[in-house]
């Protein structure tokens, strides 16, 4: 794959997936994703890890990215959380995702079923022959208990849909590696906030954020920036971003997040079991990163 896929980059937010009375509230998702394009946000990922995807059924998830791919409008690109832990689940969503018109999909690496190195090719493989859009691989140990090797990633990406990864191994060392293996077509997307400044210097080009979630402007101007080599102002940026990025993972992603939306109006905090809105603990402080960061009245 030698294509580049020039939108694919900077700040990309894995939106938060807005609940009412136990319901997917549309109106708010829409509202949500034209105050994120508003803000400055260059990518949008409707249905990830932050859109709460264990509880969606299988219609929710398909309607979350099609009301994000309408309300886009094309102003930004969707890349459309699709991944599952079976390899035909993976590939339903995928083709769902492509006739909605996602301009790529993001593919977790199978979660819980542990699958050797071939196993997780012979996953994004079957991925990969059944769609014709680009495909960014989701690699994030912590949640799926299996590390996709760089070795693997470079076979994929001679197939002809793979275009990517994020990652989430919050090992900068990585980027180097898979950059010295795979050059500098390979879309190296940081899906860890808090290092996501670091990521780019290693040669990343954006990072898949939650915290954009919560401040897409600070986000986008500090993705701008290290693109833009001006780590000088990244850096100023990621100062006043650095509290957010750990009180927002205090508790169980999206939890702070949602709580965090709600206290800036664009949605309600109600996540869905077995997640639990945050402790009183956990608001206080994500109320003081709100303020650190100017989102919030002192």
């Amino acid at each position: 794959m030698t294509e580049t896929h020039p939108r694919l980059r900077g700040s990309m937010t894995a939106l938060a997936t807005p609940f009412r009375e136990g319901a997917f509230d549309e109106a708010a998702f829409r509202a949500f994703v034209s105050w994120q394009i508003a803000q400055g946000t260059h990518g949008l990922v409707p249905v990830g890890t932050t859109g709460e995807t264990p509880t969606l059924s299988h219609a929710e998830h398909d309607r979350v990215v099609e009301v994000c791919i309408d309300e886009a409008a094309g102003r930004v690109p969707v890349v459309a959380g699709a991944g599952s832990n079976s390899t035909a689940e993976a590939v339903e969503r995928a083709r769902h995702a492509e006739r909605a018109g996602a301009d790529a999909v993001l593919i977790v690496t199978p979660y819980y079923n542990k699958p050797t190195q071939d196993g997780l090719y012979a996953h994004f493989k079957a991925v990969n022959d059944a769609v014709g859009i680009p495909i960014i691989i989701y690699n994030i140990p912590g949640r799926s208990v299996v590390d996709m090797s760089v070795e693997t990633m470079t076979r994929l990406f001679e197939l002809k849909n793979i275009a990517g990864v994020k990652d989430a191994t919050a090992k900068l060392d990585r980027v180097s590696l898979q950059r010295q293996a795979m050059g500098e077509d390979f879309i190296q997307l940081s899906g860890e906030d808090a290092t996501a400044l670091g990521f780019n210097a290693h040669g990343g080009r954006g990072c898949i954020s939650v915290v954009s979630n919560v401040a897409p402007r600070l986000c986008a101007d500090l993705q701008e920036a290290t693109l833009g080599g001006d780590y000088a102002k990244a850096l100023r940026i990621q100062d006043l971003l650095l509290p957010l990025h750990t009180s927002l993972f205090l508790e169980t992603n999206p939890s702070p997040v949602k709580y965090a939306l709600a206290r800036l109006g664009h949605m309600r905090e109600d996540v869905r079991l077995p997640l639990l809105p945050v402790s009183a603990g956990t608001r206080a402080i994500v109320d003081a990163a709100l303020r650190h960061a100017g989102l919030l009245e002192v």
